[in-house]
């Protein structure tokens, strides 16, 4: 990709210097024949003047004649040329040309190559191709994920500024089971997030799952240290959460990993793996010798809200990882800030999707969708996982407001059709 850059780049400069200097070098011939042109007509000026001078002199021209004729000859020649043009200054005009091409052919190409190094985004670039081809990679062809993911890793270590390529990188270390590269990739997630407290945690989450696959379900120091990093930050963190259920299970202290993985059915209803929260949620009350409580369905389109269908544009398909996060949020209309209405989580894999976003899918018991009037809707498929919009998400949103109402509605579509920049 590099040589093909710096190729196409050399050829374009080419062009433009082609531009610069063709008519300093090739365009004089047209202007030395005009100049002298016109220094041919300012010598019959001159000799014509001289001439009637002459005549005038001898008596043969009377005054008003002679004044006449030089006046037309003047006027003549006032058109053509000045009295007082010379080939001189043409010539010191076309030397400067010159001087200004030769120091564009030494100077463009230098100061194209140094500015570029400085401000280019090739790294970026380059970053962004590998993604793309380890998002359309087969998980079964392990020597190719294998060897993208070192590609990956050597431009992000070069550029680390990209959230989103350390998320996939990390993802596919843990596809590819190799547990440590996994958790050193989602620490340095979490070093390119550390703006937003809830990402960060997210990222240790992730790196705190990685570590404790590796020590093979072993609550080592290690995985207990960044899960309290996770927690610090977010203590609902449901990555760190779902570990610390596990370890209470298997240390069969029931009513805590009870705790643990209700907490996380609490802050996430819409978890990937929820049903099987559930089930060990279950499994741990009957292992108490208890009758597990029963959980309260999600009411099916109750109350005020609104029934949304999202779809991914064909463009996009081949990009997106199939368990990448999917975002479904309604935020008041016109508000820029403040946590969404509702907010749904899904997966990649699901859509298209239909989903009625109603107050079961509230942050907030002070923030709900049946208080607004109209919402708008957006969807984001998410690198990282968190729902703070990151470069490189895809997205898509409502075209209008839409009103919030009761079920039976036609559902308001949203395409995910955009990605994300900055």
């Amino acid at each position: 990709m590099t040589e093909t850059f710096w190729i196409a780049a050399t050829v374009l400069i080419i062009l433009a210097l082609a531009f610069v200097l063709y008519p300093v070098f090739f365009h004089h011939t047209g202007a030395r024949k005009q100049a002298d042109r016109k220094n041919q007509n300012l010598l019959a000026y001159r000799s014509r003047m001289k001439e009637l001078d002459n005549e005038y002199e001898a008596g043969i021209l009377d005054e008003e004649n002679y004044r006449q004729l030089k006046e037309e000859l003047a006027g003549a020649m006032l058109d053509d040329v000045p009295e007082n043009e010379q080939l001189k200054p043409l010539i010191k005009g076309r030397r400067s040309a010159m001087v200004v091409g030769l120091v564009s052919i030494l100077v463009m190409p230098a100061a194209t190559f140094y500015l570029y190094q400085q401000w280019g985004a090739m790294d970026r670039v380059e970053q962004l191709i590998t993604m793309q081809k380890m998002g359309t990679t087969d998980a079964s062809r392990q020597e190719q994920m294998t060897e993208l993911s070192g590609q990956l890793r050597e431009r992000l270590e070069a550029s680390p500024d990209n959230p989103e390529g350390w998320a996939m990188l990390g993802r596919t270390y843990m596809r590819l089971e190799r547990y440590d590269d996994a958790a050193w990739a989602f620490r340095q997630l979490a070093d390119s997030v550390s703006e937003d407290d809830r990402s960060e945690a997210v990222a240790y989450g992730l790196a705190a799952q990685a570590l404790f696959f590796g020590s093979e379900g072993a609550m080592t120091e290690e995985v207990n240290a960044t899960i309290e990093q996770a927690r610090s930050l977010d203590p609902d963190e449901v990555n760190a959460l779902g570990l610390l259920g596990i370890n209470a299970f298997s240390q069969q202290n029931y009513r805590e990993a009870i705790e643990y993985w209700e907490r996380i059915g609490a802050v996430a209803p819409d978890h990937p793996q929820i049903a099987s929260i559930r089930e060990g949620i279950r499994e741990a009350y009957t292992r108490l010798g208890e009758e597990p409580p029963k959980l309260a369905a999600k009411p099916e389109a109750a109350g005020a809200g609104v029934t949304v269908r999202v779809t991914l544009v064909e463009a996009f398909r081949d990009q997106v990882p199939a368990d990448t996060t999917l975002f479904v949020f309604a935020r008041q209309a016109g508000a820029q800030q403040g946590p969404p209405l509702a907010v749904a989580r899904l997966t990649a894999d699901q859509l298209p999707a239909e989903i009625r976003l109603d107050d079961s899918y509230s942050m907030s018991p002070q923030a709900r969708i049946s208080g607004a009037e109209e919402v708008v809707i957006t969807a984001r498929l998410s690198r990282s996982g968190s729902v703070s919009a990151q470069p490189g998400d895809w997205q898509g949103s409502s075209e209008s407001p839409v009103a919030v109402g009761d079920a039976g509605k036609e559902p308001v579509s949203v395409v995910i059709d955009q990605q994300l920049t900055n």
